[in-house]
């Protein structure tokens, strides 16, 4: 089952393939486009529509993608494939061919099978014959010329042909310089019925004993093959004759060969233009703008339009000039019938509506927009144009009624049979009894009939496209008629548009279920439609209002509207309100659209600020986070050196309890306080209210818990709740809250007493009995020299050790240099120097400390 050849005739589906065939690499597949039909089984289409997409994404990602230099090869194989012998520019073609099959198949090959299935499964069927491609390449050059590599005999007889050649041309030249070159009329060699010769003069032919083969138009000039040479031209003739037959023994080993693999080579020449058609279909969706249509399953019960085309463009007129209409069929209603003026665009929608669903069958994507879908249709009719035929005595309304008339026998299912051969009887004549049913028979000839033999109606969807429906004659029958077409379609339940000029339709359609009214508007003001299709509101006839903007007198206008009939000119009036209403609806609409398009341009812009904000806080949040972290991580660095500070400092238990015995004695010598003093000092205490404790400040003397030592503050930080503090020879950084300051008489004396001689004002610490005289930092890195060389020295101090020795080695006197830049600014270094050589030289230095 296939769509009638006339109404793609009609519909002008036959120019789509033309422009589609310019998209074409080669012959093969401009003959497959040209041969395009629509498709009527879903599943193909679908297929066919795929593979187009698939080619389409294909060119998008890789727009170099082609054929290459593949040709319709057929011919020439199937020579070979006989027994024929190809020529060698056929076999040029043939590896060229062979060539771009073997490319293509694995450049397809290697796309994403999920992606590409259909070109992949067309890429297997490409032939890879490697064989026979080396075996042309081998035997064939460039120029189309056999090459002398094909055959050791070839290369022989070709050898041997130009030596021959060498010496029949030596012997000619030794001929012309001899003295019977006075005898040619020019000293030249020329050729003869393939033999070559010399002109003689006519007067001088007894001059040169050889042969004539010619003579010049005057007669004055013979062309002589001289004996001399005639053995020598007899052997370059045999020579020549011996390769052409071994070059023909050549192609014919070649022929069949190919003949060979005949079948896999047309094969892949078919695949090339099933290919070549996809890419070219491609291209053409793409200089079209088109989309993929969608193919449903037109549900009987279904509420959805079953043809929807958004924004469907006719592909045959000039994209800047066509204006695209919306147009949808099935679902609440399935015949539109639209009304309007001449000129106005009916036809074009008409047509639009049944090219782009033969495109859709026939694999095409169609020039629309989204969404576009539409049922698979076993049928499309269309009636459309004035096809009056004076020798068929047809007449505008008969071309018509012809046409619907055939229409509705295929959609009935009646067949109607074939003409008879004159003098020759379809069937005996019916009896009388069946002459009453004569609706069943035919008379084709005088006394001869036929039968029509009905049959089931054809099944399927049917897309029927009506123009100018009931034209042609008496608007009162041509409206029933149209009236009674119509609802035949409808029984059918068929999809179809139809175009009428009747207004008597239109509140047919009005009033009919199934069948919606449409129209074309035209601008009064302009004089010209604007070509757009509007659904659901019926066309105006707008005669008398055309009438009078082309000037004709008020008077006669009024006379004509007074004319019509009342309820003629009440529909036009209720036409017109219809249609100002719906343009002031569509201006609003369009007034809303423009505030929604700035209400979404500023939320956009307001969305855009809001991110780049939110943006803006996280990038500052984290930069601050990152600050904390890091102050974070100095403190805890911070917190580590002191810590380590704290464990290189020897104090140990002996120590301590030396510091301790130290304490006691020095208490035990202190003179006790009156006891009328203390008394009144209790008295004044008890007296006197608490008063608040002031904060500490740089200079008083503290006690730090976590160590149990006391030392004087030399600063605060008030932000980081932190004090350094000078506790013997060492400072150190601590906590407020791990500060106490010392009371009044806790080793001291009393408010405003003076300070006994024998107390220091700082605490009074033991030397540690752990501290070396020696300090070996060899090995040392030079970043480690700095803190440790310090500790040790604070060490040393505190153990009273009046000088120690450095031991840094002498290598490249790097770590040397850096143990004396700290030495040099130490506060407890009195002076350093190198030790003696006996004392080890350079790699020693011996530093003398500060007095106590």
């Amino acid at each position: 089952m296939t769509i009638s050849p006339q109404s793609l005739e009609t519909l002008e589906f036959p120019k789509i393939c033309a422009r589609l065939a310019r998209y074409a690499a080669f012959s093969a597949s401009r003959d497959l486009a040209l041969a395009l039909t629509p498709s009527v089984d879903p599943s193909d289409v679908q297929r066919r529509l795929r593979l187009t997409d698939e080619a389409r994404r294909l060119l998008d990602e890789a727009p170099d993608v082609s054929i290459g230099g593949a040709r319709d090869v057929r011919g020439p194989v199937g020579l070979a494939r006989r027994g024929g012998v190809c020529d060698a520019a056929a076999f040029l073609e043939i590896a060229a061919t062979l060539a771009s099959a073997r490319r293509l198949r694995a450049s397809l090959l290697k796309l994403d099978a999920a992606a590409f299935p259909l070109l992949r499964e067309l890429a297997v069927d490409l032939p890879v014959l490697p064989q026979i491609e080396e075996a042309i390449t081998r035997t064939i050059g460039d120029d189309g010329q056999v090459l002398d590599s094909a055959s050791p005999q070839l290369a022989r007889l070709r050898f041997e042909v130009r030596v021959a050649f060498g010496r029949l041309q030596e012997k000619l030249q030794h001929l012309i310089a001899s003295s019977q070159g006075e005898s040619l009329q020019e000293p030249i060699i020329t050729v003869r019925n393939g033999r070559y010769v010399v002109p003689v003069k006519a007067s001088h032919r007894r001059n040169i004993r050889g042969l004539v083969h010619d003579q010049s138009a005057s007669g004055a000039t013979l062309f002589v093959e001289p004996l001399a040479v005639v053995e020598l031209n007899n052997k370059w003739r045999e020579l020549q004759l011996a390769e052409q037959e071994e070059v023909e023994r050549i192609l014919a080993e070649l022929s069949d060969q190919v003949g060979g693999h005949a079948e896999a080579i047309v094969a892949g020449v078919e695949t090339l233009a099933a290919l070549d058609l996809a890419f070219a279909m491609a291209r053409y969706a793409t200089a079209l703008r088109c989309v993929m249509p969608e193919i449903i399953d037109a549900a009987p019960d279904s509420r959805e339009p079953h043809l929807v085309f958004t924004a469907a463009r006719h592909p045959l007129i000039d994209p800047q000039t066509v204006v695209p209409i919306d147009m949808r069929l099935g679902g609440p209603f399935r015949l539109l019938l639209i009304t309007g003026p001449n000129t106005g665009g009916k036809t074009v929608a008409l047509k639009t509506t049944g090219l782009l669903t033969l495109m859709a069958q026939a694999g095409l994507h169609i020039p629309a927009a989204e969404p576009s879908r539409l049922p698979v249709f076993s049928h499309v009719f269309a009636d459309i144009g004035d096809e009056q035929s004076i020798e068929q005595s047809l007449s505008t309304f008969s071309s018509h009624m012809t046409n619907i008339i055939r229409i509705l026998q295929a959609l009935d299912g009646s067949m109607e049979p074939e003409r008879a051969e004159p003098g020759v009887p379809v069937t005996p004549p019916p009896s009388p009894d069946e002459l009453t049913r004569l609706s069943n028979w035919r008379k084709v000839e005088p006394g001869q009939w036929a039968p029509l033999e009905p049959r089931q109606p054809a099944p399927g969807l049917a897309l029927v496209l009506l123009d100018e429906l009931g034209a042609g004659t008496d608007p009162v029958e041509g409206a029933a008629l149209a009236r009674a077409i119509i609802e035949r379609l409808l029984e059918r339940r068929v999809l179809g548009v139809a175009t009428t000029h009747y207004a008597e339709l239109k509140a047919f359609a009005y009033a009919t279920p199934g069948v919606e009214n449409g129209s074309v508007e035209f601008d009064v003001e302009t004089l010209a439609p604007t070509y757009r299709l509007t659904i659901g509101l019926p066309g105006r006839s707008n005669a008398l209002a055309i009438a009078a903007r082309l000037g004709l007198a008020p008077q006669l206008v009024e006379r004509a509207r007074a004319t019509m009939a009342r309820e003629d000119v009440q529909v036009e009036d209720l036409l017109a309100g219809i249609h100002r209403e719906r343009d002031a609806a569509a201006a609003e609409l369009r007034r809303a659209e423009e505030l929604r398009a700035d209400a979404e341009k500023y939320r956009n812009r307001l969305a855009e600020e809001l991110h780049e904000f939110e943006a803006r806080r996280a990038q500052e949040w984290h930069a601050a986070r990152e600050q904390i972290e890091a102050e974070l991580r100095a403190a805890r660095s911070e917190v580590r050196r002191l810590r380590e500070e704290f464990r290189s400092v020897s104090v140990s238990r002996q120590w301590l309890e030396e510091a301790e015995r130290r304490l006691q004695e020095a208490r035990a010598h202190l003179p006790d306080a009156p006891a009328s003093a203390q008394r009144a000092e209790a008295v004044r205490h008890l007296s006197t209210p608490p008063t608040p404790p002031r904060p500490l400040q740089p200079g008083d003397t503290v006690r730090v818990r976590s160590i149990g030592l006391s030392g004087e503050i030399l600063a605060i930080d008030e932000e980081e709740r932190t004090a350094e503090v000078q506790v013997g020879g060492f400072r150190m950084r601590a906590d407020l809250a791990e500060l106490t300051r010392e009371k009044p008489g806790n080793g001291k004396g009393g408010a405003g007493s003076e300070r006994p001689q024998y107390e220091s004002s700082g605490t009074s610490l033991p030397a540690p009995a752990s501290v070396s005289l020696e300090l070996d930092m060899r090995g040392w890195r030079a970043a480690e020299v700095s803190d440790r060389l310090d500790r040790y020295l604070n060490d040393a101090y505190l153990a009273g050790l009046p000088w120690v020795r450095v031991i840094h080695g002498k290598g490249a006197g790097v770590l040397r240099q850096v143990v004396r830049d700290t030495l040099k600014g130490h506060r407890l270094v009195a002076s350093f120097a190198s030790a003696s050589v006996a004392e080890g030289g350079e790699g020693v230095t011996v530093v003398r400390l500060q007095e106590r």
